[in-house]
């Protein structure tokens, strides 16, 4: 059974690998995921997230689950092209609590697959630019904390601390494997093949 993993579970860490197949399974997978992001009232999950170490997330930015038609699936995005910056606040499913500025570029285009296969171009902006932005940084194993001025490091680390703590709690009651046996579990997850890794186009 899928559920969001937090801060310091090492699937996080985890630079993910490209899906090579779209079938039922990452269907069902990815109905899961939209179940488990309305629950957490959330905008977008990588798969990463539910300790899934491929290269896909959603997103619907209006975190309503009346609003389907607003779900969106991107599988083995890459950005190609990332114009001005902004710097805006930002919170993580994987840090509760936690709510930082990061800076991001303005407005982005990228390419990803859909859950039909096509391969599909996208301009965006605003919002929609920082949540891919954001989610494509969990599919590289980073985290909005990654960035942090030392002294914001610093005003952050209490909660962090406390995450870890639960964390550790977690894995000395055996509801968690170690990190040792986790990684391993992510490593021999079906290995991929180039099918569907995105050269980027010029543009």
């Amino acid at each position: 059974m899928l559920q969001i993993v937090s801060y310091p579970h090492p699937a996080l860490r985890y630079v993910s690998r490209p899906v090579t197949e779209i079938d039922d399974g990452l269907r069902e997978t990815v109905k899961s995921m939209f179940e488990l992001l309305y629950a957490a009232k959330g905008i977008g999950l990588a798969a990463n997230q539910v300790s899934l170490p491929f290269r896909f997330f959603i997103l619907n930015l209006t975190a309503d689950p009346a609003q389907t038609d607003k779900e969106q699936v991107f599988i083995n995005p890459v950005i190609t092209k990332r114009h001005l910056s902004i710097e805006d606040e930002e919170g993580c499913l994987s840090l509760p609590e936690i709510h930082v500025d990061v800076k991001r570029a303005r407005k982005i285009k990228f390419q990803a697959y859909d859950l039909a296969g096509n391969l599909v171009e996208y301009e965006a902006d605003e919002l929609f630019s920082r949540a891919v932005q954001h989610e494509s940084d969990h599919l590289d194993g980073r985290l909005i904390i990654d960035n942090l001025e030392p002294l914001i490091l610093r005003e952050t680390a209490p909660k962090l601390r406390e995450l870890e703590l639960t964390y550790q709690r977690a894995q000395a009651s055996g509801e968690l494997s170690s990190n040792e046996d986790i990684v391993k579990q992510l490593a021999t997850m079906k290995r991929p093949s180039p099918d569907l890794v995105i050269e980027p186009t010029p543009g």
